[in-house]
């Protein structure tokens, strides 16, 4: 391919505040996505050099793309910008592969699906996979997508981390074969407005406290409750924590209970609010 033929592109993935929902059942793990409004951001273009700002995961994925389309090199460089911290739980690995993956084949002319681009990402690392379309649940590890939900309530997020930082793969490995839990009722729940979808976060973020234990989350809770929250999200395999809103609710006032909560934990670190938002892969 000539450099005159590549397209200039610029993509973005969303990240994630944790998971709405991960554990394991029939037979194997799963998880469903919980993407909000921060984003791994990647541009392609003849007019850069190099891969700035790609790690480890992202351009082992893009090796695994360029040898199964039978591509020496790129004509092109990239560069990768992103607001996601790493080692918290918030999709960072896995927007930065669907964003670079997704930003290469456009550029090509010949852009990758969705499902193409989970199908690479599980070769890499267990996949969180908040560059599909709608809210899924999926085997993380396989990539099989269970379910999709196409008209979910998307509620403001408050992000709050509690420290440190998580080896998601790691987490995921030490997490299989964990207890079963009820979760069909759970995974119905999404679908049943914001209120039963928080009471559904919320009890598998208390699930997972006996995998990795996050030592605020029963008193932010109740406080965060008494605030007006429907509930918590969590990271399953990381450290943040998400304060649930009602829609009701006006900016302002999310801003000034969550500065309230941030006095009362001071041991958190508020990461500001963000919309919890579809996924997917967004062409800019």
């Amino acid at each position: 391919m000539r450099a005159t033929d590549v397209k200039d592109v610029t993509v973005r993935v969303p990240g994630s505040c944790g998971e709405l929902l991960q554990g394991w059942h029939a037979g194997g793990p799963f998880l469903v996505t919980c993407p909000i409004a921060r984003y791994t951001t990647v541009r392609a273009s003849v007019t850069l050099s190099g891969f700035v700002g790609l790690g480890e995961k992202s351009r082992r994925a893009l090796q695994l793309y360029l040898r199964g389309a039978d591509i020496e090199k790129l004509p092109f460089g990239m560069r990768l910008t992103s607001e996601l911290p790493r080692g918290k739980g918030m999709a960072s690995s896995s927007a930065d592969i669907a964003a670079v993956l997704a930003a290469a084949s456009h550029a090509l002319g010949q852009p990758l699906a969705p499902e193409a681009i989970l199908r690479l990402a599980v070769q890499v690392e267990p996949t969180d996979a908040v560059f599909m379309p709608g809210i899924v649940c999926l085997n993380q590890v396989t990539g099989r997508v269970q379910r999709t939900y196409r008209s979910l309530s998307y509620p403001q997020l408050t992000i709050f981390d509690t420290g440190g930082t998580v080896d998601t793969a790691a987490c995921h490995a030490e997490a299989m074969g964990q207890e079963a839990h009820p979760w069909e009722p759970l995974l119905a729940a999404l679908a049943q407005g914001e209120r039963r979808l928080a009471e559904a976060a919320t009890q598998s973020a208390r699930w997972n406290q006996a995998i990795l234990p996050k030592d605020a989350f029963e008193a932010l809770l109740q406080e965060a409750r008494a605030c007006g929250a429907l509930g918590l999200v969590a990271a399953h395999s990381g450290t943040v924590i998400g304060v649930i809103w009602p829609s009701q609710l006006a900016h302002d006032a999310i801003a000034y209970r969550s500065a309230k909560l941030a006095q009362q934990f001071p041991e958190l670190e508020c990461l500001g609010i963000s919309l919890m938002r579809s996924g997917g892969i967004e062409i800019l």
